[in-house]
């Protein structure tokens, strides 16, 4: 193979892993073309938050010397950008908040150590909604993130999504080779189908939460956001494991998931559920959808109508248990051991002034509903009832996969991408949780979902399509996609205009 050093960006992860072990360019050369790359582009796209050029060198050099002597881990040499989430020993780790200013862990996150470990290189920190709270990462203290697409005869700026929005337009606009992202109640698939990448959200327990920034503890999951489903297969082989640090890690081998990518579809029954058929939804989705269905019928697969008769509360009650468990796990951020501190006149003063300056508002609103449902009389109204209804949205699942389910193909998003500054939606926020119609019941029931990026809108935007699995089947999922993406034999790179 020869390349042009300005074509090294252009490459999936499976080929830049290839080109660096066939020795056909070194590691710092690659790692030089990214961080080429996002010096000419962040200023229009603000995907990144931090960028560790001169850490990024140390690391392509040390996995140059390892090449030089054929050795070397399976991801040895491959520029990553890491979401804020994640802490970075040493480099700014501030979940894309004020309350955080000026933080520098003393300790790796366990996800970011297994990437490194592999021989991953860090270009910088991504982009992202504040604390992970937000589906267009707008509400990030940095500003929002601004998607590598617009549509066609337009220059109105869309957003990326969120909260993963810097992992999904950094993947988009080849200003990294993969970004590690998390997702909460659909913060990497709903990004992800936005900007015409492939994101997973891994079952709940695959990937440790250990050193990741909590927004709620049962629903947060780590997972890649990547070009190609192969790329998302071999970065989630890395990520995952088990972890001692944390009890929700599940102690399970990890299998080679890129070894799943071209298994096919043949004698699987996919799941179409009913209730996903939302009133007002666009032609296009819905047409989608079908396509998808035939593409996968096309290669072996069988397709079953399906019942998930609780999918309406899905919504409301995430809203109620996400909320309740942010509340809990913002308490520490009180201005007293690090982050932002402003002084007052005694320590409850100091704490409110400090929490009114450091959380931004959509972070202080998700707080109060928080705690306003675990206050005392509305505990049992909402937050028991919302963890009841959200037992049966898991028993939904259960009866669908022992009906011999194997995989639920659904849309993964309601539109395409909107613009930056919606007023609509900045004036109703129930709107923008909108968004995350197809994605919350997956993480509710802690199951794994990918979406993969399967057409384009009328103004040439990306649309996903979501694969929803059993639990610890993403095998499954990386396969199903692959007959997704292969079938869409689109071109999913936006038209450079950064």
């Amino acid at each position: 193979m020869s390349f042009l050093l300005t074509d090294l960006t252009k490459l999936s992860l499976a080929d830049a892993r290839k080109g660096l072990t066939e020795k056909s360019f070194t590691a710092l050369e690659l790692t030089d073309a990214y961080l080429g790359a996002i010096e000419a582009a962040n200023p229009s796209l603000n995907a990144y938050v931090a960028v560790t050029a001169d850490q990024a060198r140390d690391m392509a050099r040390a996995s140059d010397a390892k090449l030089a002597q054929g050795q070397g881990g399976p991801l040895e040499g491959v520029p990553l950008g890491i979401k804020d989430l994640f802490a970075t020993k040493g480099v700014h780790t501030q979940a894309a908040s004020h309350i955080l200013d000026g933080f520098k862990p003393e300790y790796e996150s366990s996800v970011t150590a297994n990437l490194w470990r592999d021989g991953a290189v860090m270009l910088g920190k991504l982009n992202m909604d504040e604390f992970a709270m937000g589906s267009s990462n707008e509400t990030s203290y940095y500003g929002p993130v601004v998607s590598p697409f617009r549509a066609e005869g337009s220059n109105a700026n869309l957003v990326p999504g969120g909260s993963s929005g810097g992992s999904a337009a950094a993947v988009s606009a080849w200003l990294c080779a993969g970004a590690t992202a998390t997702d909460t109640g659909g913060s990497i698939r709903q990004p992800a189908a936005f900007t015409g990448t492939v994101g997973i959200k891994p079952t709940y327990g695959r990937c440790s939460r250990w050193g990741t920034v909590a927004f709620a503890s049962s629903l947060d999951q780590a997972g890649p956001i990547a070009r190609t489903v192969e790329d998302a297969a071999i970065m989630m082989t890395s990520m995952s494991g088990f972890d001692p640090k944390d009890s929700t890690s599940v102690d399970l081998p990890v299998p080679d998931f890129a070894a799943a990518v071209e298994r096919g579809v043949k004698g699987l029954t996919i799941g179409v559920p009913k209730e996903y058929r939302m009133d007002g939804m666009p032609a296009e989705i819905e047409r989608l959808w079908t396509e998808g269905l035939e593409w996968l019928k096309a290669e072996g697969a069988t397709v079953k109508g399906i019942s998930l008769p609780h999918t309406k509360y899905a919504l409301p009650a995430y809203y109620i248990v996400a909320p309740a468990e942010a509340s809990s796990n913002l308490a520490r951020y009180d201005g007293v051991k690090y982050g932002l501190r402003v002084s007052g006149k005694d320590i409850t003063d100091m704490y409110e002034l400090t929490r009114a300056a450091g959380f931004g508002r959509e972070v202080k609103r998700r707080i109060m509903i928080g705690t306003y449902v675990l206050s005392a009389g509305y505990f049992d109204a909402y937050y028991v009832k919302a963890q009841k209804v959200r037992t049966l949205i898991k028993k939904d699942f259960e009866d669908a996969f022992n009906s011999g389910v194997d995989a639920i193909l659904t849309p993964a998003t309601p539109s395409a991408a909107f613009g930056i500054g919606d007023e609509a939606l900045a004036a109703d926020p129930v709107a923008m949780y909108l968004n995350d119609v197809f994605t919350v019941t997956v993480n509710m029931a802690g199951l794994p979902g990918i979406a993969v990026p399967a057409g384009k809108d009328a103004a040439g935007l990306p649309l996903g399509l979501q694969l929803i699995g059993k639990p610890f089947d993403e095998e499954t999922l990386f396969a199903a996609a692959r007959v997704i993406e292969k079938s869409a034999g689109g071109d999913f790179a936006p038209k450079r205009w950064w």
